[in-house]
Order: C-alpha cells, then structure tokens, then sequence
C-alpha cells in the first residue's frame, strides 16, 4: 500500500486545478455529445476495440466520453478475462496495447481517455443514483488496474509523455503531463514499482523545472513503501544539484519512510541550505528539519538550527518596528493584510510550524528550552502549560546570570512583533509571575516585559498590560507595589495618549490609598497628574476633577492620616501643574494668559493646603517638607517660585526668628539664654532661634493654660515646624540665587533660646514633667542642627565650611546629653521628626538602667534585624554594629564603661530613636572630603582678630560614618533579605529614610563611589592609628592605653568604613551593564592606592588589585567585628572575580588567623550577637579551606583537646576563639560543614580505575575519623545543643554514607578488603555512641531529642540491610551475623529499666574482625535523613545552642 501523505498548501492548489480541469471537460464533452450523432462511436475490428466493447466500454472519437456501461470493478474484471481466455494470449496484450497506441495518436482523442468515462444507466440506475453523483475513472486508469496491461501501459504513457512536456496549455486549461502523471496515482497495486521509479526519476531529470515541481509532489501518491528508499536517495542527489526544488523535495521526503542515515543526511543538506533559500521556503524546510529530529539529537539540531536562523536579516526590523508601529499608533489598528510585503507572513507561518512542534513533540520542546531563545520560551510557556514552572525557573536563573537584559529583551519585541503579539497572554503571565520574585533584577526584567508590551503591542494588549498592572498594586507587597508604580510612572512619561486612554484603570487606585506608603502615594498622584495636566486634553477632565475631589476630601478629614494623603497628593499635583513648560512651547500671548491662570490654581491649591494644616504641627511639618521636596526637583514656573519665596521668608522669621534682645520673661520652669552662637553678636543687633518659648507654650497649651503669645496678638506656630519649614526656606531661597544660601547664611551662626542642657547632679531628682521638657528641648535643637548642616554642607567658602564643622561637633555634645537624659527618663516620648505615615504609630525603646539586658537585646533586634532567619545575613551584622557602637554616639566606649559603674549602666542607644531625628542628605557627606579648614575670628571692626584650624574629628567621623552606613544597608540591600514579619509595620525599616528613597540606589552608589577617595584616606588614617598599638610579637592589635574613649571610636569608625565598602561592593545592582562604570570607578580608586593606575584595564585586574589593598588591612583589625566586616568585603569582590581560585585561599587563610586570634577583653562570648558572629566566620573558613577534613580534624583533633586540659574559663591556645562558651558553635558548624562535604561527594562506579576507588577510599577514610572524633566529643560536652546538632548531623552523615560510600565498598571490598573492614569497624563504634544518645534522650524524657529517634531507627534498618546486601554481593554473607544491643546512656551504664535481651551478642568480642564491624555496624548505625519538619528546626537549633 502507498503511504498516506499529508497534503501541502502547493498540493491543495494542484488538486484544485484537476478538479476544475475535469468539470470544463466534462461540461464540453457535454455540449460535444448534444451536438454530434451517435455515428460518432469508434467501431473498427481491432482487437483493442472488440474486447472494450466486449467488456462494457464504448469509445468515441474525437473529444466525445467514452462510455462505461457496466461498473467499472465488473469491466476490469471481464476484460481480464477476456484478455486470458483468449486464444492468442499472450500475445493478444501487445495486439491490445498496440490498438490502444494507435487509438491515441490523436491528441484530443488521448486527452479523452485521459479524462472520467461516462457511466451509462439505465432508468432504475439512473433514479437511484440521482441523489448522487457518480465519479468514473479514465480508460488509462481502469486498464493500469489490470495487472496484465499495466506494465505496457506506463511504458506507453512515458512513451507519450515527451511530447507534451514543452507544449503550452491549451485554452481549456488541461495541462497533459500532470493529466498523465495523475493517471498513476493510487493505484491498488504496482507489478513493478522499481521499473515505475526509474522511469518517473528519468522523466523528473530531464522536465522543465515547473512540471519537476508537479512531479516530485506526487511521488509520495504513486510509489509503495518498498521504493521509499530508492526515492530518497535519488531525491538527496537532486536536492544537492537544484536548489528550486528544495521545497518539493524536502515536502516528499518528510512523507517518505527513510532510513535514519539518509534522513540525518538529507536534514543536514536541508540546514545548510536555509543561508541561501528564500523566506517564503524556510516554514517547509524547518518543518521537515523538526519532523526529522529524534530524542538523541533533538538538541544538537535545534541548537544548529537556531544558530542558523536568524530572521534579523530578512524582515529588516528596524523598518517593520518603525513602520508598524507609526501605523499602529496613528492609524489604529492597521492590517497585515495590507502590506505590500509577505515577509511578516513568512515569519508568522515559520512560528506556527514551531509551535505545531513544540505542542506535539516533548523532546522537541525540551530541547528549544535548552538553546535559551527568549522568543521560544514564551512560545513553549503559552503553547505546553506542563511546562510553565520549569520555564520560570529557567528565566529566573538566566536572569540572575545576567545572560538576559534589557537589550536583548528590546530586541527581541522590535523583531519579533508580529509573532510576540499572538502570544501576548502568555507574555503578560511570565511577567506576572516573575513580578512576585524578591529579586530585583528579576523584577526589572518583568518590568520590561510590562513596559514593551505596552509599548510595541495593539490597544487590547495596553489594556491587558494596565490591568495587570493595577494587579500588582492592590497586591499589598511592598516591593511589587513600588515596581509596579515605577512602570506606570514610565510608561506615562513615554506615552501618555496610550495611557489616557486607560486612566480609568489607574484611577482606580486611588480607592486604595490606605495601604500604601507615602512614597508610593507620591508615585500614584504623581501619575494620576502627568495625566491630567501635562498637556490640554478633553479626556484629562474627568481624571481633573476625581483629583480634586479626592484631595479636598482628605484634606478636610479629621482623620490625622488621611489629611496626612491629602497633603501629599496635594503638593505632588500642584508641582506637575507648576511645572515650567516655557522651553517646551512657543511663546505667545495665550500662552502667557494660561501660566497666569495656571500660577493662580496652583497658588489656590497650596493655600487650601496651608490651611487645611495649620491647626496641626504635624499636618503643617508634612506639607512644609513635602514642598521643600518639590522645589529641590527644580522644575516649578518662576512665578509660582516667586510667590512661594517671598511668602515663606517672611513666615519664617515672624514664628521663629527674634532678636537677642526680646528674651522672653515668661513664667518658664529653667532660665532663658542665648546658647551655641558661632559668633559674637551685639545684643542689639543679633538674632536667635525663639526654641524654648515656643516649646514651652506649647506644652503650656497642652495643659489646658492661656498662652502669652496669644494674648499678644502673635499667632501659635509650633517649634515642630522648625526644621521642616527651614528645609523649604533653604531650597526657595538656593533656588532663587542659584544654590547662595548668602541670604539666610545668619542661621548658620545664629545661637539659640535654650537654657543649659548638661546634666548635673539634680538630674535625677527633677520631676519627670521638667526631665521630658528637657529632653524634647534637646531633642529639637539636634534637628535644628541637622537640618543647618544638611543646608550649608555644599557652600564653597571655608568660613561656613569651619562653621559647619562646629555644628557637628555642637551634635554630637549633644547626642552625649541626650543620652544620659533619656537614661533617666524612661516613659519618655519625643516630639517627631519625620512625618511620614509610616511614623504615626512609632514608640520608641528607652533602655533605662532598670531594664533587663534581655528586654534590650529583644527591642534592638526588632528595630534593627527585620530578618532572624539566618545566623549569617546582613540584617544580622547591621544589629551586631549597632550593639558594638551603641555608646559611641555620645563618645562613650564599651571599655571605659566597665570602668564608670553606675553610669555605665544607665547609657542608652539612640539608634532606637532614629525616627525622631531629621534625616541627613546624602550632600553631607561630601564633609569626608574636609581636611584643616582655617577658621577667622573678627573683631568689632572687622579685622582679623585670630585664626583657629578645624578638622573633622574622630567623633564627627564616626557620626557621619554610622549615617551613611545605615544609608547604604536600607538602599543596597537585597530586597529579600530585609523583608519584614507581616506583625510588624511594613514600613518600620524605611523610618527616617524618605528623603533617601526619593533618590534611585544608582543615584546614591554614585555618590558613595565619589566619597572613595576620602573614605581610603580615613581607613588608611585609622590603619596607621592601630599599627603604632600593635605589639611587637604582631600577635595581636593592642588594646587602649590610656584613652579607652578614642580607642573605642576609631574601632567603631574602622568598622563602619568596612561596612560601607561590603555594602557597596556587595550590591546586586553592578550586574546591570549600565552600572558597570561605577564599580570600576570604585576599584579604579582603591587600585590607584596600591599601584600606578594603568589605562583601559581589566576588570580582573582591578579585582585583584582592590582584593590585596582591602587585604593589607588585617594586621591592623582591632575587634573581631571588625575581622568579620572586613572577611565579608574581601567575599564581595571575591564573588565578581572570574579567575577566584587565588582568592579562595588568601581569604580560608585570614579567617583562619582571626579564629586564631585572642582579641581584646570586652567580646562577649555568652552574647548572641558574637555567637552569630563566631558562626558566620567559622563557616566562611570551612567554606573556602582547600581541605574541609583537614581543617575540621585540626579544629576537634587540636583545638578541643586543649581546650579540654585548659582551665574552666581559658580557650584553646591554637585557638583563642575556641571557648567552653562557643565550643557549641564549632561542633555544629563542623558537624554542618561535614555533612554537607561528604554529601556532595559522588559516590563513583566499577567502571573508573582503581586509582580513582583508593582515592575515594581514603577520602571516606578521613571522613569518619572525623565523625569519629565530633560523636566522641559529646562524652566531655553534653550539654542540650551539643546533642541535639550531634542528632541532626549525625542522622544526615550516615543517610550520606549509605548513598555516598555504600556503592563504593560494594566494588572496592574485593580488591580492599582490610581497608573497608577497618572503616566499616570505625563507624561501627560512632554508630554505637548514637544509639547510646538515643537511651540518653529517651531517659531524660526530651522531646527535642526523641522526636530525632523514630528517624535513627529507620536508618539502622537501612544500613542493616545495605552492608548485608555488600557482603552477599562479594560472596561474603558468612562475615554477617545479627545481634541485640543494649540501652546504655552517654556514659556506657547500662538503662535498668528496660529490657535487655539479647545483650550478650553485644557485650561478646568476636575474633574475626569482619563480623564484629558488621555485626556492631548492622546494630548501632542509628542516623536517617533528614526531613522536611527536621529542617524546620533549624532555628530552634540555634536559639537553644545559643542559651
């Protein structure tokens, strides 16, 4: 039987035409048999002509049908019997052929008995059969299914075919050669198929090329299966000769049976043709391309095939993405229908064949996912839903690895368009599901796919993307609100018609405002703004009032939080209303007329806000700082500008500004003076800051009392206000005159009405109204400073910078005096200082002297470690620093209060107060760079009276260095490692860092990698500081002698410094191509400290060179804190490393010289923090030694037994930080890294050599004695961790020794015989001492132990059974013998209360040593693997080893 094919587009085409064909022949046969007489019938004496009369068949000449008059399975059948029963057979066949040959001389009588035969019928036939139509074959079809005709027939046809070959059709239509070819179309049977083959193969070589076409495609419907191979190979010889013919011979193969070689062959042909073909053959070329692959070399062809299929090159992407677009855009929608080329349907009809395969093949669709095609895996992800998370976890992973950015992504929209737009749901899924991801490059990337589709796709496709959108920010995740909002922020930049269009949508968000922080309510109006005012436009109106409405009715709420909305949403619209368009549009009298009328709104709005607010300090601090943060963006209109300035100057000095004279002679609870003037002012002439009566007659007020000011006419304005409402001043008055602050620059120096703020003696026995008073009064003045010193930090003359500096020094005398007030106030609440949302509901921690040390370490681990998952993260480190240098701030150290005892005590971390301080700008840091700043001091007559030299001091360093570290750990780090409990308030970690958010985290890198410089000069500075403390011996970095509060604060500033560079250097964001430049201008700094600066070099080189400049820093790390901050730096830039192997090590060595370090008295070994902190190191150690079995065998062969013979509180003498303290944190770090070795070790098989096995062997060897020495320990130390990590790890190694080393003594113990004993025998007695722990818990009834039980006694089963399988396997079973153990506890006495059967089999010593090892290994291996619950544990672990 001819095989079935399926029918190509060409073929359909074909087949169509035939049929058409035989309709016009049969209708002019018609017309032909009305119009002649019967005469016309062929009636000679022929053979040929007697016996088709004879048999059913009348011929007529000329163009008449031939008539049937029988059926025509009843006609061949009598006419083979004709044939054989006649009396001259076989000769009559060629008598019969030759009538026939000579009947079709004539062409039209030829062409007649090519067409259908008319079935004659008599009345009955003819009424049944008039329901249907009756098809009748051709006279030459019928006689080539008479077996004994056909041979001589399609010789006969062959022989007749030439002539027609060059012929034109004839006006009828019917074109002879594939009227000819046809009639050889499924027949029932061919005699002589070879001989059929090479006629029809002749007849193809030597055809035009548009009958080859014809003929090739019909080869499949006329050869058997047994000729298929012969056709393939005669068709791979013409494929190679004729590239025409590519397409009907690749189309004919694919329908063939063929041998793999000529298909793998004929496939590799076909691929080296698509470089060459035309688009419009490439969907046929790669669809037998695919339907040739086979599961073995699915990937290596579709890697080819990829490779060589770059459609780049023939759809000119550059004009389809412009053309298509401008189309889209202007027109609508516009139809591909239209265009004038068919490239566009070319590529859409090579995606359908792939996606055709990919649906239906498995081992196709694996192999697209593997060339990592982006275009291919959203096809795959849309096309097989079974697939969709394993095509997740490969985006994420190639995204992290940088190998997909955004300009592959960007070019793979531009040409891809027109395919990526079917598949648009799947896209909008993709980018769905990747947006839930923590990372952010992940994020990023899905806000591409976001930001494209919008872009490049139809309106439908926009309103998809939209809607998805408003998804993501009614989420309630944090991160994937803000990353939503920055892509509808985007897209309103890049085209805001599009997104007019759908501002139904956005507007909608505005109903959930509740749950969204402010930064992100700024982005929403923001949005909602551009919308409505960047340009006039009708469909702005309804988006114009919804905003007004919305606003007004926040701002006339009682609610403090929703007026709070009000205030930001009103502000950020009335900044995009001012927005200075002059440059943007002609100017012109009506536009002059609109920025009047636009100035006035925009003047009306912010009064309504003013006044819905100032009955409020807290409403009026909010709106005075969001306007100040709207004029430091500098795009507000000069007029708007104009009035602003000359309305808040004014305002200013009436609430805040008196003069010296007017002090105030109120009933006040302390005397009124002038404090912290920075210059001698006349009395007369001089100005103040009016701070203590304002504070008091607010508190007055809150009491219930008359306030003076209002008696004197003066209006209430509340000292809250005052550092927010300079901010704005300073910004109107730098955006007025060009960044002068020469106007207000009397601020600067000007003192203020405070009273004295040193604690004395009487401290403690004021009232608590009075100590609170006090403490609000200070606390004001701090911000008052901060925000004088975030104002002129930038200003070029030396005198403000010398100015500046005493204002430091004036912040951090009084964080000192705060601190020691707080410490006696411990119900205190101070007055705010950011006035966020995010700070309504924030109380702050006072460790008073009477609070537990316990209660502090609880307190500052919420504020400052969201994260506790992780011994190692670092959220982590940043709670460790903050314990370290809590007292730092007020120029305190940790050693010199173990020396002040009481006051020691009552100290307090002001870190807990963070959201009560004005946050620092970024700008002022830029006082890094300060070295001596000269200072002149005046007369009265304006002479140079003396000079003073400032510099910044180590306290001002430290305070500066403590901000910008905490800067760097909000902003940089990873957005999953700072996530927050769903208990605590989501914004709780962003307190006091609005105005750091507002910035980008490039924008702040940039301006930490432009500080390198001077941050190097203070590291170098505080290195050379410590080297002169250094003994002699080098041992060890010297402690304080003499001063212990500038030890402790250059300690402090080292470490902050170190944290700064690990924060900057560990930043995910310098995977970011467009990032690069700053992490080579930072390693370009630190490089130009060790060598000369070469030009263009590596950033290899640059690594290394930054490596071994942040390496010679270790001799002089003066706390272990510091070792660790430094070791986590080095693995910063170790990790961008591509050649680390060198870099590995030195980093394994200096761990290993910390470890082996006795640093200063003052570490607290019992505390969690240096426990977390002695974990991380060890565990960077063992990650990064050459030997891990070495190095554990070192730790617990060396350093424990010396730890063991030392006294009770002395530590190992190898090993300083080996104590009986952290003893629990070395053995579960070593019983962890132990496991983790041996468990990624493969296991190996009979086919590698014997060097290999002994290799391995030994390997294991090393191992258990290892395991040996960590179980033994737990007879010295049996504390509750010890055991419960001795459980944990000891059930993981042994489930790895029976996947790991099981499957090696199964093909080593013939050849080692006395080496497998001899481990087998070690393990055995380790596995006793398990079982003996596990009588031990059970005894002492400890849950957190026994439920570790159940899971050993599976694993004794297991490994029962595997050794006995190893010793059947090496004929050896005789060696296994199964005994009862007893229960013993951790000291080998023996567990009374339960029976002991059986226990001589364990107590008894056999000779051979064989059986003992199997025999004690069979009974005593008790670990198993560990589960998911088990892991589960895991923190519990380390809270409970940590007690």
């Amino acid at each position: 039987m001819v095989s079935k094919r399926r029918l190509s587009k060409l073929e359909d085409k074909q087949a169509s035409t035939e049929e058409a064909c035989k309709a016009k022949k049969e209708q002019l046969s018609k017309k032909i048999k009305k119009s002649h007489a019967s005469n016309e019938v062929e009636d000679d004496d022929s053979v040929f002509v007697k016996l088709l009369k004879t048999s059913g068949l009348i011929l007529k000449t000329g163009e008449n049908q031939n008539q049937l008059a029988v059926d025509q399975v009843a006609f061949q059948k009598k006419l083979f019997q004709s044939l054989k029963k006649h009396p001259s057979y076989p000769k009559v066949i060629e008598e019969f052929v030759s009538g026939l040959e000579s009947h079709i001389e004539d062409h039209d009588t030829f062409r007649n008995c090519l067409l259908s035969c008319e079935r004659l019928q008599d009345e009955e036939s003819r009424s049944e059969g008039s329901m249907g139509t009756s098809y009748s074959k051709s006279l030459i079809k019928l006689l080539l299914g008479i077996d004994i005709l056909q041979p001589a027939i399609i010789k006969t046809l062959f022989e007749k075919l030439p002539e027609f070959l060059f012929v034109k059709v004839n006006s009828d239509g019917i074109n002879m050669p594939r009227l000819i070819i046809s009639q050889l179309k499924w027949l029932d049977r061919v005699v002589d198929g070879k001989d059929l083959t090479t006629k029809i193969m002749q007849l193809i070589s030597v055809a035009p090329v548009c009958l080859q076409h014809d003929f090739i495609t019909s080869l499949p419907e006329i050869l058997g299966d047994s000729q298929h191979a012969d056709v393939g190979k005669e068709l791979s010889v013409l494929l190679v000769e004729s590239t025409q013919l590519t397409v009907p011979i690749l189309d004919v193969l694919s329908s063939l049976q063929l041998d793999p070689d000529v298909l793998s062959k004929v496939r590799q042909l076909a691929m080296g043709k698509l470089d060459s073909v035309k688009l419009d053959d490439l969907p046929v070329i790669i669809k037998f391309i695919l339907h040739s692959i086979t599961a073995t070399n699915a990937f290596e062809v579709i890697s080819e095939l990829r490779g060589k299929l770059d459609l780049q090159h023939f759809i000119l992407p550059s004009l389809l993405h412009a053309s298509q677009i401008q189309s889209k855009r202007k027109g609508g929608a516009s139809s591909s229908g239209n265009q004038k080329s068919n490239d566009p349907d070319c590529v859409t009809l090579i995606f359908d064949v792939i996606k055709s395969a990919v649906r239906y093949e498995k081992t196709i669709s694996e192999a697209w996912v593997k060339t990592l095609d982006v275009v291919m895996l959203f096809i795959i992800y849309g096309t097989n839903p079974q697939t969709k998370k394993y095509i997740e976890r490969v985006l994420r992973s190639k995204i992290r690895s940088g190998c997909f950015d955004q300009q592959l992504l960007e070019a793979t929209f531009c040409v891809h368009f027109m395919v990526l737009e079917e598949i648009c749901p799947s896209i909008l899924l993709v980018a769905q599901s990747l947006f839930h991801s923590q990372d952010q490059s992940i994020t990023l990337f899905a806000s591409l796919l976001y930001k494209y589709s919008f872009r490049i796709f139809d309106t439908y496709c926009q309103q998809e993307v939209v809607g998805a959108l408003v998804t993501h920010v009614c989420s309630g995740n944090e991160a994937e609100v803000d990353a939503a909002l920055d892509v509808f922020l985007e897209l309103t930049i890049l085209d805001p018609s599009a997104m007019r269009l759908n501002a139904v949508f956005v507007k909608g968000l505005l109903d959930y405002l509740d749950n969204m922080s402010p930064q992100q309510i700024r982005k929403l109006f923001h949005i909602l703004s551009t919308l409505a005012f960047s340009e006039q436009h009708e469909a702005s109106s309804h988006i114009k009032d919804d905003m007004h409405l919305v606003i007004r009715k926040q701002l006339s709420s009682t609610i403090v939080k929703y007026k709070l909305i009000g205030i930001i949403g009103a502000v950020t619209m009335a900044g995009i209303m001012a927005a200075d368009r002059s440059e943007s549009s002609n100017w012109s009298q009506g536009r002059a007329d609109a920025d009047n009328e636009q100035c006035t709104q925009v003047t009306s709005l912010l009064q309504l806000v003013q006044s819905c607010s100032e009955h409020s300090p807290h409403a009026s601090a909010l709106y005075y700082d969001e306007f100040a943060n709207l004029i430091q963006e500098g795009n507000m209109a000069p007029k708007t500008l104009e009035w602003v300035g000359q309305t808040i100057c004014t305002d200013f000095q009436d609430a805040f500004v008196v003069d010296l004279c007017d002090v105030s002679e109120g009933a006040y609870p302390f005397p009124v003076k002038a404090l912290y003037g920075l210059e001698e002012y006349n009395t007369r002439d001089g100005i103040a800051i009016n701070l203590l009566p304002l504070l008091f007659s607010e508190e007055f007020a809150k009491d219930g009392g008359q306030m003076t000011s209002q008696e004197s006419g003066q209006k209430l304005v509340s000292p809250l206000c005052l550092a927010p409402y300079f901010r704005l001043l300073r910004f109107c008055v730098a955006k007025q005159h060009n960044g002068s602050l020469e106007e207000i620059d009397g601020l600067l120096d000007c003192p203020l009405f405070l009273t004295d703020l040193e604690p004395g003696d009487r401290l403690e026995s004021m009232p608590t109204k009075e100590r609170s008073f006090l403490c609000s009064l200070i606390f004001l003045t701090l911000n008052w400073f901060r925000e004088v010193v975030n104002a002129f930090c930038r200003q070029p003359s030396p005198e403000m910078k010398g100015k500046v500096l005493t204002r430091l020094k004036d912040i951090v005398k009084l964080q000192g005096m705060l601190e020691k007030h707080l410490a006696v106030t411990p119900d205190y609440v101070p007055p705010l200082a950011n006035f966020d949302l995010e700070t309504l509901d924030v109380i702050p921690y006072n460790s008073s002297a009477s609070a537990k040390s316990r209660n502090k370490g609880k307190i500052r681990g919420r504020k400052q470690k969201p994260d506790d998952g992780k011994a190692s993260s670092p959220d982590k480190l940043a709670k460790e620093d903050n314990s370290e240098c809590e007292p730092v701030a007020s120029g305190r150290s940790q050693l010199e209060q173990e020396f002040t005892g009481k006051e020691a005590r009552t100290s307090v971390s002001l870190q807990n107060y963070r959201a009560f301080f004005r946050e620092l700008d970024v700008e002022v840091f830029s006082i890094l760079r300060c070295g001596l700043v000269t200072k002149v001091i005046l007369d009265t007559e304006m002479h140079t009276e003396a000079t003073e030299v400032l510099q910044l001091g180590p306290p001002e360093l430290l305070f500066l260095l403590e901000d910008l570290s905490q800067k760097l750990e909000n902003m940089l780090l990873p957005t999953c490692t700072k996530r927050m409990s769903f208990l605590k308030s989501k914004g709780s970690r962003n307190i006091g860092f609005s105005h750091l958010h507002q910035s980008s985290a490039s924008e702040v890198v940039y301006g930490v990698v432009k500080l390198m410089t001077p941050m190097c000069n203070h590291l170098e500075n505080i290195h050379n500081y410590f080297q002169c403390l250094v003994p002699e011996n080098h041992d060890v970095v010297g402690g304080p002698r003499g001063n212990a509060q500038e030890y402790q604060i250059m300690s402090s500033c080292y470490l902050r410094l170190l944290q700064i560079f690990h924060w900057l250097f560990a930043w995910s964001g310098f995977s970011h191509i467009e990032n690069h430049r700053f992490l080579c201008s930072a390693l370009e700094v630190l490089t130009g400290r060790v060598t000369q600066l070469q030009r263009n070099e590596s950033l290899e080189e640059l690594i290394s060179q930054s490596f071994s400049y942040l390496q010679n820093f270790h001799l002089s790390i003066p706390s272990f804190q510091c070792g660790l901050c430094l070791l986590r730096t080095l693995m910063a830039l170790f990790k961008r490393s591509v050649d680390p192997a060198q870099k590995k090590e030195k980093i394994a060595s200096l761990a290993r010289q910390f470890l082996c370090r006795a640093w200063p008295h003052g570490e607290k070994e019992k505390s969690t923090l240096f426990r977390d902190q002695l974990q991380d190191l060890l565990c960077i150690y063992l990650e990064h030694t050459d030997s891990v079995l070495k190095a554990i065998e070192e730790i617990a062969g060396v350093g424990v037994p010396e730890l063991i013979h030392s006294p009770k509180e002395a530590s190992s003498s190898t090993f300083p930080t080996l104590t009986r303290h952290t003893f629990v944190i070395f053995f579960r770090v070593m019983m962890a890294k132990l496991e983790k070795t041996v468990k990624d070790l493969q296991a190996g098989s009979a086919a590698q050599p014997p060097q290999v096995h002994e290799e391995k062997l030994l390997y294991w060897n090393m191992a258990v004695r290892d395991f040996s020495i960590l179980i033994n320990l737990i007879k010295v130390f049996d504390s509750h961790p010890v055991l419960h990590a001795c459980l944990k790890y000891g059930r993981l190694f042994v489930e790895a020794f029976l996947k790991q080393c099981m499957p090696l003594l199964d093909f080593s113990f013939r050849k080692h015989r006395e080496d497998v004993l001899s481990l087998l025998e070690t393990f055995q007695l380790n596995t006793r001492l398990l079982h003996h722990l596990c009588g031990h818990s059970k005894i002492h009834q400890d849950t957190r132990l026994t439920k570790h039980v159940p899971l050993l006694k599976k694993t004794l089963e297991l490994l029962v059974c595997r050794v006995k399988a190893m010793l059947v396997l090496n004929n050896c079973r005789e060696a296994f013998w199964l005994g009862n153990l007893k229960n013993r506890d951790l000291q080998g006495e023996e567990i009374v209360s339960q029976d002991s059967q059986g226990s001589t089999a364990e107590e008894s010593e056999d000779n051979t040593a064989s059986q003992v090892s199997q025999s004690n290994t069979a009974q005593d291996s008790d670990e198993g693997e560990a589960s998911d619950g088990e892991k589960e544990q895991h923190s519990e672990d380390s809270e409970d080893s940590l007690d």
